[in-house]
């Protein structure tokens, strides 16, 4: 009878390894930050925040904090992990003086926001630019959606509040790009609100947009190439009113409420006026229809307004509404878009729920909680998360194919940024050889190629 030995094999640990650098493979994330000027762009807009005879860049200190936040941090400390790699990471500033730069920038408020978020924008239209067919608007349109996030606040932070689910803490309006079903998606606005803002509030669905817009290139800031998405939050009078203002005419696909009147609507639909709903194949959707409603219903809204609604069988275990009919579930929404068929129109509002999977992502990326206790600190703090997910979403775009642009960044992190690997100097030059064994070493080092063959800024 053998000895049992255990599952694992049994190593001798010792320190003192010399060369050898963890988290190897966020050079990928370096790269990237080189090839869209962000380090530049960011740096130059913070230079009135520079103080005399500082040693370190404020530019180059927010974005080592978002490069750990896009690693898995999820406080200003975790900046630890890129002053462990100077090789890789430079020289990192301290704790202490990475507080101070947050509460400098906090004290300053709008000031420093605008010129962060110009920042981004510049880097964000060279980087699509630099993307060519992969970029979110080769299609020659860009879709912008809208929606809120809860973030649970652990201690009494200024704003946070109960919640309308029942929770403490705040209620963040955002905005990301979608990349398509070819891609993942970018962030463009991040509205920090208390816990107990309104899902519906025009003002700040207005204020979100504004913001989403100027991170688009300029011929995107207007007119009907842009569609705005949102669930039945943004189904407001005021908002959609906003959207197509003369002079702006953008595209919009908002959920809206089944009202008592959308619902005698329905109810009135002949039979041969539902269409049978379509997948993103082109199959028809099992058990699910779209009709237009016309009439008085439209009373009030802007001119252009189409008002269509889904009805559906519900799923198993699910539980119907006092709203919904014929035991069918009922959802609805708005759009201003014409000459298309009112499946098509349907299924790009459904594809709304890539949202969900931004939020994800960010949750995963410095949103879990807001580590700071102002809100001014914090408003800093989401300017950092997106630029981390700025950088998440721009890698892939740039360097991967394949499946591999679908990544999340929790995937992202455990196959490419975990990758471990060794220093050595050859010839007067220094070379990072990652792990052979690593199963994925080719996929890095071909992403690390492709980011060399594209022009540098400037």
């Amino acid at each position: 009878m053998k000895k049992r030995i255990g599952s694992y094999p049994r190593v001798r640990i010792e320190g003192g390894g010399r060369a050898v650098v963890s988290q190897a493979g966020s050079v990928l994330l370096v790269e990237t930050v080189r090839k869209a000027g962000l380090d530049t762009a960011i740096s130059a807009a913070l230079t009135p925040w520079r103080k005399p005879r500082a040693v370190h860049d404020p530019g180059k200190i927010l974005l080592d904090v978002a490069l750990a936040v896009a690693l898995g941090g999820d406080c200003l400390a975790d900046v630890a992990m890129l002053r462990a790699e100077p090789a890789v990471f430079g020289a990192v500033a301290s704790d202490p003086t990475v507080s101070r730069l947050i509460d400098t920038l906090a004290a300053a408020g709008p000031k420093a926001l605008t010129a962060i978020r110009a920042a981004r924008a510049e880097a964000r239209r060279h980087v699509w630019r630099l993307a060519g067919r992969e970029a979110p608007d080769a299609g020659g349109t860009v879709t912008v959606d809208l929606d809120g996030v809860l973030v649970i606040a652990h201690s009494d932070k200024e704003d946070a509040a109960p919640t309308w689910k029942r929770t403490y803490g705040h209620h963040p309006l955002m905005g990301f790009v979608d990349h398509g079903p070819g891609g993942t998606g970018e962030p463009v606005a991040a509205l920090l609100r208390p816990g107990n803002a309104g899902s519906n509030t025009a003002t700040d669905h207005i204020t979100a947009a504004q913001l989403a817009l100027a991170q688009l290139p300029k011929k995107y800031r207007r007119g009907r190439r842009t569609l705005i998405r949102t669930d039945s939050a943004g189904g407001t009078h005021d908002f959609v009113a906003w959207l197509t203002r003369r002079g702006r005419w953008l595209s919009y696909s908002v959920g809206m409420v089944i009202t008592e009147q959308v619902h005698q609507h329905v109810l009135k639909v002949p039979a041969s006026a539902w269409t049978a709903a379509v997948e993103a194949d082109g199959e028809i959707r099992d058990g699910a229809w779209v009709a237009e409603l016309t009439g008085d219903v439209l009373d009030g809204w802007p001119k252009g307004m189409r008002l269509i609604v889904r009805k559906e069988r519900p799923h198993p275990g699910a539980q119907l509404r006092l709203t919904d009919a014929d035991g069918m579930r009922l959802t609805c929404f708005a759009t201003n878009t014409s000459g298309r068929p009112i499946a098509e129109l349907e299924l790009r509002h459904r594809l709304r729920a890539r949202a969900e999977d931004r939020i994800r992502a960010a949750r995963s990326t410095g949103l879990r909680n807001l580590p700071l206790h102002r809100t001014a600190q914090n408003r800093i703090w989401l300017e950092i998360v997106q630029i981390a997910l700025d950088l998440l979403a721009w890698m892939p775009m740039l360097a991967l194919t394949g499946k591999a642009r679908l990544w999340e960044p929790r995937r992202l992190r455990l196959r490419l940024f975990t990758t471990s690997g060794q220093f050595v100097t050859t010839g007067r030059r220094r070379i990072l050889r990652l792990a052979g064994h690593w199963p994925w070493t080719s996929r890095i080092t071909a992403a690390l190629e492709r980011l060399a063959l594209l022009p540098n800024p400037g």
